[in-house]
């Protein structure tokens, strides 16, 4: 992954140069100030940025991919779309079981490396997705479903349920899908890592 660095009088000018030089929109670049120095009697003050392109990271997050699940002996084919500005990394392998493992604790895990990997190369969080043969995306589904099954319970028995624990994604996907239901509310409860959904009838007007 190429690291450019880039001078100017001002961190505005500095970007700028970059923008120039690399032909590309600054929301399409990664920008990290390294070093500022001072103006004196006869030296003009001087700002250094270092720049990545995004597409730059686009490439090394799944040549990461690709080089870890060789290595874990895994033969795959890795699919980037990108989705609300969003890259997703949707893997094709010869054992999704086993890579997605129980209750994608696999998947979650090799999320976590690759974010962690990416983060120490370009000094920030970048915001990505991976995903086995669309499991996520089948998951959520099954998710919202279940969410509206017990909202639907909860509105006719009064009664509220306590779901099973789950990960801060699918608790946020359960939220998302009751947030505007009038006859129901939602609330995280419990401790890490046995967090789960409760959700509550709420008070007719």
């Amino acid at each position: 992954m190429e690291k450019h660095k880039y001078t100017g009088k001002t961190k505005e000018e500095a970007i700028n140069n970059a923008k120039i030089a690399l032909e590309e929109m600054e929301e399409n670049l990664i920008i990290r100030e390294t070093e500022v120095q001072k103006g004196g009697l006869f030296k003009s003050k001087k700002v250094e940025i270092e720049v990545i392109e995004k597409r730059e990271v686009a490439k090394e997050i799944k040549n990461y991919l690709s080089k870890l699940l060789k290595d874990l002996g895994f033969t795959v084919n890795i699919e980037v779309k990108v989705k609300e500005g969003i890259p997703t990394y949707t893997i094709y392998s010869d054992n999704d079981a086993l890579l997605i493992g129980k209750n994608g604790k696999n998947l979650h895990a090799l999320s976590i490396i690759t974010s962690q990997y990416i983060k120490k190369e370009i000094g920030e969080n970048y915001k990505f997705l991976i995903d086995v043969n669309d499991y996520k995306e089948q998951h959520e589904k099954a998710l919202v479903r279940l969410a509206k099954k017990v909202a639907k319970e909860v509105a006719t028995t009064k009664i509220e349920v306590k779901m099973d624990s789950m990960n801060s994604y699918e608790r946020r996907i359960i939220h998302n899908a009751l947030t505007n239901n009038k006859k129901v509310y939602t609330q995280s409860e419990g401790e890490e890592p046995n967090r789960y959904v409760v959700v509550k009838p709420k008070e007719e007007e």
